[in-house]
């Protein structure tokens, strides 16, 4: 994974503004998450394990079992694989593009506030240790599915809104081919 970048910031500004997600978080949403068979190989519960071929992100839950969320993964190039953890969770998180995306998309705003409909976080987004990337919601939903990002972990936004109530900061994330 790339060095710590522009996204880490906003989000730490989000972070400093109040936007943490913390105490009062109201109860789980109801999500299409599926409860799936799942050989977690000694993993512990809680732990996200991505796997970018399937598309699909696992919440491990013990007993051979894992929830199943649908996700965006980066683009040809573009996905990782690897072992990482959650550094941070927030809420309606502030957006400042990667030079990457800045370089392809030159016109594209230099911040875009959380919560605007063109912000590519969507309601919440969980920071990974060790880059750039984040899970996280989006406003685009037709992207859940397919290999479009630069890296992140797309969600629909009610599915990042349960996980992130179901996670805390330190829980490990490996992704997988």
């Amino acid at each position: 994974m790339r060095p710590i970048a522009v996204i880490m910031r906003s989000l730490l500004l989000v972070a400093a503004c109040g936007g943490l997600l913390g105490l009062a978080l109201a109860a789980p949403v109801q999500a299409r998450a599926e409860r799936v068979a799942f050989a977690s190989q000694g993993l512990a519960p809680g732990t996200i394990v991505i796997r970018n071929s399937e598309r699909r992100l696992y919440l491990v839950l013990g007993e051979g079992q894992a929830l199943a969320y649908p996700v965006a993964v980066g683009k040809k190039g573009k996905a990782w694989t690897g072992r990482t953890y959650v550094t941070g969770r927030y809420l309606r998180p502030a957006w400042i593009p990667p030079a990457v995306v800045k370089r392809d998309f030159p016109d594209m705003p230099d911040r875009i506030e959380g919560g605007a409909p063109n912000n590519p976080m969507g309601v919440a987004a969980m920071t990974l240790a060790g880059g750039e990337f984040a899970i996280h919601g989006t406003n685009r939903p037709g992207s859940i599915g397919r290999p479009v990002s630069y890296g992140c972990i797309r969600m629909h936004n009610e599915h990042i809104a349960d996980l992130i109530q179901r996670v805390r900061e330190n829980t490990p994330v490996i992704a997988l081919p």
